[in-house]
Parts: structure tokens; sequence; C-alpha cells
């Protein structure tokens, strides 16, 4: 019997967490959700200042600790994301699983590996959530046109890329006969280099060429790099554009709807899934009851 209560009171106790966790609809899930993105702007800046020699020599002591309270409030968050869930696992291995569990491993690591813990400042990733916080899941759904207009176009990038290699590694080949090592061009390599750096229009100006047949083969190359540049620029952009067109072609069906339905932030406790419409009260992934 009691052992009935007991699990009946962590259940609630459970689903009391899950809600303030997940409810972004809820006052304190918005207060929650608001306070986290603080707290990770400001882990962030900490880790950041700590890579200032003058600040850090001063106070390294009081970074160092604010580290850790950071890491330890983290660690609990993360900690109550896997009870409330009822397939922690399904959380654990997700897209915000991992990215929550590698922003509090570098300051554990840092006790073993010394300057570990600067890489805590990949936790800026966690700042993905603000869409679901903010409710800017249509965002979301807009940036999959660029992702299938880079997936429609792969083909043509791939040719592209296989002729710019060619051009560097026969170009950067001649640079290192014509100038030689005299000139900086020690090797093919560094001359490939030096191609590919003058191709992309960036100029390191740490190799230049002094012969006139290698400055010659400079202004060629810089010339064509400001064509190749626009290449996979205009492949994508006709992409898009097709993308564009058949999303419009869907508006004006919609557009006749009465209720356009809205997404929402809701993530369903069964299988973490989100992006729900306004009035859904079912998970459109698994079909359960959702917390709303």
């Amino acid at each position: 019997m009691e052992n009935d209560r007991f699990k009946s009171r962590l259940d609630l106790l459970r689903q009391k967490i899950y809600i303030v966790i997940y409810g972004v609809n809820t006052p304190a899930g918005k207060a929650f959700d608001v306070g986290l993105l603080f707290f990770i702007l400001l882990s962030v800046l900490v880790i950041m200042l700590e890579t200032i020699e003058g600040i850090d020599v001063i106070f390294h002591r009081e970074l160092i600790v604010l580290e850790w309270i950071f890491t330890i409030i983290f660690s609990i968050e993360y900690a109550l994301r896997i009870f409330c869930s009822k397939k922690p696992l399904k959380y654990i291995f997700s897209f915000y699983g991992i990215i929550d569990l590698l922003s509090i491993l570098p300051m554990f690591l840092s006790v073993f590996l010394a300057g570990s813990n600067v890489l805590s400042s990949f936790r800026i990733l966690r700042l993905l959530r603000v869409f679901r916080v903010l409710k800017l899941m249509d965002f979301i759904q807009e940036s999959s046109k660029l992702k299938v207009a880079l997936l429609a176009s792969r083909a043509k990038i791939i040719v592209f890329l296989y002729t710019v290699m060619i051009i560097s590694v026969t170009v950067g080949t001649l640079m290192y006969y014509i100038e030689g090592p005299g000139n900086g061009f020690t090797s093919i390599p560094k001359s490939i280099f030096y191609t590919i750096v003058t191709l992309t229009t960036v100029g390191y100006g740490d190799m230049v060429p002094v012969t006139p047949v290698g400055q010659f083969l400079s202004m060629v190359l810089m010339i064509t790099g400001y064509g190749i540049i626009a290449v996979p620029t205009g492949i994508v952009s006709v992409e898009i554009a097709k993308q564009v067109a058949g999303k419009a072609e869907k508006t004006d069906k919609t557009l006749t709807e009465k209720h356009k339905k809205r997404l929402n932030g809701i993530v369903c406790s069964h299988c973490n899934y989100e992006g729900h419409n306004d009035d859904a009260h079912y998970c459109c992934n698994c079909g359960s009851k959702l917390n709303v």
C-alpha cells in the first residue's frame, strides 16, 4: 500500500517537473526556459572572460567557481529531464539530449585534462531551444527548404568542387615549379594552399609570387575566383526558387481555410516529438496524450 502511494507521489512529482521543464505554455514553464537561456548566455560569457589574460589573472578563482556553479545547475537540469521523461533513452540520444550532455562534460573532464573546460562554450548550442521557447517552430520548418535545396543540388556542387580541386592542384604544382622554394613556395602542398587562398579571394599575403609568370597566373586565379564564388550561389538559389514556387501553390490553397493551424512547442513525454498544432491534444508522432 505504501509502495503504491510512493509510486503515485513519484509519478505526480515527475509530471509536475515535466510540465515545468517542457511546458512552454505554462507560466512556470516559460519562466524556467527564460531563466535557462539567461544562465546559458551568462555561462558562455564567463568562459569567454576566462580566456582574456588580464581578467583571468585577477578573477581566475571567481570565474572557475562560477563555471562550476553553472555546470552543477545544468547537471541538475539534465538529470531532471531524464527523471521526468517516460522514455529516458529517447531523450539521452536525441539531438538536444546530446547537446545537453556535451555542455556539462568539459568541466568534469577539466579535472583530468587541464584547459578542457573552455569547451564548455559549446553550450551556446543550447540556445537552439529559443525556437521552442518563443514559438518559432515555423522558422525551423522554413530552414528545411535550404536543406532540401542543398540536397537537390548536391550533384552539381560535387562536380563544381571536383573541378575546383583539379584547378587548385594543377595551378599549385605550376606555381611550385615557377616560383620555387626561394620565393616561399617550398612544397607543392604549400603552393596548393596559396592557390586555394587566391582562388577564394582571401589573400593572406604570407606567400607572394615574384616572377612575372607567377604574377600573371595569380591574376588569372583572382579573376577566376570571383566567377567561381558565384557558381554554387546560383545553383542553390535556383533550387530554393523551385522550393518557394512549390510552396506558393500550397499556400494559395491553405489561405482559403478560415483558421490556419499554428505550431507550438509542446514536447511529447513519450517520444520527445515537438511542434504540434495549438489545438492538438495527442501526439501526431506516436499518438500519446499531450500534457497541455
